[in-house]
């Protein structure tokens, strides 16, 4: 498409950084006026648990659902699963903010987003600022990223709502002539972001000359546990998987005093991580009883799990515990739309929120993860992205003129040249 002598900038940030930096907002000039500094804490970003609860409760339940749609899909039935349903939420949230008419109530009923922008918006800021608050013993933070199309025109409403409330930055890329280069790119951020957890984010062919917006989530875990598991005490055991085969498989082992509870349908154990300077996280494990784990899973549910919480009391438990690590990758065009989102992945797509178009539509929407769970403690990442092609408007074509080129003045009519040239070094402006 273009000549191998035209070098072209991947993307216009004037500096790498996770968490702010001084960058370029994708569009005009004069869209570039509304471009707001570089991000300051948000006044309502506190940890008020309590004001966090809408988006909280929300998360919570998009969790349970999601897990109950892979739980019963056939291919996905008895294997393991593990995702991140922050991760997920937090970027259909920013997808969200530029959503209208069914594409939003869509958005909105699958993640029981509140309807309430300024709570839903004002949550995910606290929330936010609370999974990257300084001082804590463990290692907890999360990323949004807006990738944009440099030549394509995002409202600036769009995009200053995107940093003041989801702390989500934008960089500019180079889709339309080096797609390739971008999705690499932007991997190699993701990679960054979570510690080179997760990799290839965005599979090959991902991004095309069609894409006009990527907008990602990282987040990333490590924590000790408060009383680890000592390396000694860890043995081989037999480990039953749901279709009934027997695996050998490290188990750990420790007895000591931790929140527990338990019915006649199963046992629940929490594992508190160490907390000094943060707020407390825990691992909490649910053990069906008689390895029953489908009619367990059936009747999980988010207030489920807030009423086995409250239930806990601190005992002395013996818990032995498999030491595993896992990856994971899911294709959420293929899943979500089943959940009551299929509008956002086809033409009926109505992101005018973004661009004022509505041209625009998800064409592509991945989630990885990742999980190792040992004797001194926990490391998890995961990872999100959301890829928003063009359906509508037409393949921009761009004629970037920033190297010598011939130049006609000519009759139309005739066609009679009336005037030749090339341009080598154009003089400079005063």
């Amino acid at each position: 498409m273009y000549g191998s002598s035209r070098k072209i900038p991947l993307y216009s940030d004037r500096r790498s950084s996770l968490r702010g930096g001084v960058y370029l907002l994708a569009g005009t000039p004069a869209q570039q006026e509304h471009a707001v500094s570089p991000l300051a804490p948000h006044p309502d970003a506190a940890c008020d648990i309590a004001a966090e609860q809408a988006v909280v409760a929300a998360n919570n339940r998009f969790a349970l659902d999601f897990y109950h749609t892979l739980a019963g899909d056939t291919v996905t039935a008895d294997r393991n699963i593990f995702f991140s349903p922050n991760s997920i939420s937090a970027v259909f949230a920013l997808t969200a903010e530029g959503a209208q008419g069914r594409t939003l109530d869509e958005l909105q009923n699958v993640f029981h987003l509140p309807a309430v922008p300024t709570i839903r918006r004002n949550d995910n800021s606290r929330i936010y600022a609370s999974l990257n608050a300084p001082g804590a013993n463990y290692s907890l933070s999360t990323a949004n990223v807006l990738y944009a199309e440099k030549t394509y025109r995002f409202l600036p409403e769009y995009i200053s709502a995107a940093q003041k409330y989801y702390h989500a930055n934008t960089t500019n890329m180079d889709f339309i002539s080096q797609p390739e280069e971008s999705r690499q790119f932007i991997n190699r951020q993701v990679e960054l972001q979570t510690r080179d957890r997760i990799h290839d984010l965005l599979p090959a062919r991902s991004i095309s000359q069609a894409t006009r917006l990527v907008i990602t989530n990282a987040i990333y875990f490590s924590g000790t546990w408060s009383t680890a598991f000592e390396k000694r005490m860890t043995s081989d055991g037999a480990f039953r998987t749901p279709n009934g085969s027997i695996l050998n498989v490290p188990m750990m082992q420790r007895e000591v005093e931790f929140p527990y509870t338990e019915t006649i349908e199963y046992q629940a154990i929490a594992l508190p991580y160490n907390k000094t300077g943060g707020r407390p996280l825990s691992m909490l494990v649910l053990l069906p009883r008689e390895k029953k784990l489908a009619g367990f899973e059936a009747d999980l549910s988010s207030e489920a799990i807030t009423s086995i919480r409250k239930n806990l009391t601190t005992q002395k438990v013996l818990v032995s515990l498999p030491r595993f690590t896992l990856d994971t990758s899911y294709d959420l065009k293929e899943i979500l739309p089943g959940m009551g989102m299929p509008t956002v992945f086809n033409e009926n797509a109505d992101f005018s929120g973004m661009d004022g178009s509505g041209g625009l539509y998800i064409g592509k929407a991945i989630h990885k993860a990742f999980v190792e769970v040992d004797e001194s403690g926990t490391e998890a990442a995961a990872a999100t992205a959301v890829v928003m092609d063009s359906f509508s408007l037409p393949m921009s074509t761009v004629f970037w003129a920033d190297h010598p080129f011939v130049f006609l003045i000519l009759d139309d009519e005739s066609g009679n040249i009336l005037f030749l040239g090339r341009m080598a070094a154009p003089s400079q402006a005063s």
